[in-house]
């Protein structure tokens, strides 16, 4: 390790003085002009962590559903995981170094990991399509440099696609090939192999209206249509040609506001979705024929998924260990409905994939969402299955979309957002006292309620999740509920006030 060469190049990444960071459940996040320094010494750390585990390791440049001001970074593992936790607290550390303790706190990292530092590094790196996200990732590929390893710069891409070219890369191609068109083939040639055997309502031909968000999903998923040229017509909104990233539109809008994104007229049952900026959420919605909208969240997707997979292992007699992994803010009748109809066992994580991605990979078959539209399946037994659907099944599909909607999730600012603690997979407030013991009060006032607040791991807020047996009851709760924690937990500007 040339230690005069990182200092020399990282003073050409200067930290600015006070400014202090922690890589979160997404990375780190901030105003993009704060973030150069960031970058650079996260190149280093990728570099390192590539020599330790003698793998590919990618980095991707991105603040997800963040406004365009906004950038981030996140590093990804070698089987297209989230960064191990104790690395995340070495990237904290190494991002808030000053510069006279950067030496000390490499050569730290380099000991207590037992790096080989002649060991060879190759590091991945995308980016969203933030204006900011260009210059930043080159600062990336500058700390792997100084380090000694290779890079691979695949510019624009999706934050799954950029998980997925990891995973390639260290599976020597069994997973798929680490290239674009290998993405686009082997996602396509899965969805078309099961609409095949799909009922589609006398609509042989599927059309979806998809939101984009001003996003890098409107670049790549224009590039994959053409995969698609079998069952799938998609119509794109919010394509970045206007508009910017994420303002009034993307998943993250569509959820908390209850509507569709600005720009996009629905007629009753069309089919419609929303990405985020990184295009690694996704949330479903319709108008019915009444023109009420209904939004088909992670709850609601992770519940049809359960449902549809139980359903084909027991039509095949698969006696498999079928799971579902929530957080605390996952819609409790969504919960109800899982375990008490469809008899699938739920477990309770933190906020945060990386919690319940790893819940997940104790089941053959592990199903996570969080409600905002991150999540999947995994599967971890290899099942060939044929896909049948029935009337019954459909019923159920159509009761599971149908679950109680009576939930609202708002957020407050805050002087600092540290100001709140929590414990029992977030769902109880450990600090400002008094807290936990005024959102108790306020529940009981309500039927079938509760409500949870936690620090936001993306946002200088904090949120508020409540829920009650009908919207009404869900709002004056939720409000209460702010108010308790803005007078509690040092509430900045205007009080909250009723709705959203």
């Amino acid at each position: 390790m040339d230690l005069g060469a990182i200092t020399k190049y990282s003073a050409l990444h200067a930290k600015p003085s006070g400014l202090v960071l922690q890589y979160g459940t997404a990375g780190f996040r901030t105003k993009a002009e704060h973030l150069d320094h960031v970058m650079f010494r996260m190149g280093l750390l990728a570099a390192l962590r590539s020599k330790q585990t003698k793998s590919t390791v990618g980095v991707m440049v991105t603040a997800s559903h963040n406004p365009e001001e906004d950038n981030g970074v996140k590093l990804v593992d070698p089987l297209g995981e989230m960064l191990a936790p104790s690395w995340e607290e070495h990237a904290t550390c190494l991002a808030n170094a000053e510069e006279q303790d950067m030496q000390r706190v490499l050569i730290d990292i380099s000991e207590k990991e037992a790096v080989n530092l002649q060991q060879d590094a190759f590091v991945v790196v995308g980016r969203d399509t933030r204006p900011s996200s260009e210059k930043l990732s080159q600062s990336v590929m500058d700390g792997v440099t100084v380090l000694g390893g290779q890079f691979h710069d695949y510019g624009l891409l999706t934050t799954p696609q950029l998980h997925y070219m990891v995973y390639c890369r260290n599976t020597g191609g069994r997973y798929g090939k680490a290239t674009l068109e290998g993405y686009y083939q082997k996602l396509s040639k899965a969805f078309v192999e099961l609409i095949k055997q799909a009922s589609c309502s006398g609509d042989e031909y599927r059309s979806l209206k998809v939101d984009c968000a001003n996003g890098i999903g409107a670049l790549k998923l224009r590039e994959m249509e053409h995969y698609f040229s079998q069952g799938l017509s998609v119509q794109l909104f919010n394509d970045g040609s206007k508009g910017k990233l994420n303002h009034l539109c993307g998943a993250d809008f569509v959820k908390s506001h209850q509507k569709p994104p600005q720009g996009m007229e629905i007629k009753s049952n069309e089919r419609c979705c929303s990405f985020d900026g990184d295009a690694d959420r996704i949330v479903y919605y319709y108008h019915d024929a009444d023109g009420h909208f209904h939004l088909i969240d992670g709850d609601k997707i992770a519940t049809l998924i359960s449902s549809f997979l139980k359903e084909l292992l027991m039509e095949i007699g698969e006696n498999l260990n079928i799971g579902v992994v929530q957080t605390a803010y996952a819609n409790g009748s969504s919960t109800r409905y899982l375990e008490e109809v469809m008899k699938v066992p739920v477990y309770c994580t933190k906020t945060g994939v990386k919690h319940l991605h790893h819940k997940a990979q104790e089941f053959d078959i592990g199903v996570y969402f969080e409600a905002n539209g991150h999540g999947t399946a995994l599967f971890s037994t290899a099942v060939e299955m044929k896909i049948k659907q029935s009337e019954q099944l459909e019923e159920k599909k159509r009761k599971a979309a149908k679950m109680l909607e009576n939930i609202i999730d708002l957020f407050n600012q805050v002087a600092d957002r540290r100001v709140i603690s929590t414990t029992n997979a977030e769902r109880q407030a450990v600090t400002p006292p008094g807290l936990q013991e005024a959102i108790n009060d306020l529940v009981k006032k309500y039927k079938l309620s509760r409500a949870f607040v936690r620090p936001s791991g993306t946002e200088d807020v904090v949120r508020v999740y409540a829920e009650a047996d009908s919207q009404e009851s869900a709002d004056h709760l939720a409000h209460e509920v702010s108010l308790a924690v803005f007078q509690l937990a040092g509430g900045i500007g205007e009080r909250p006030q009723p709705g959203f």
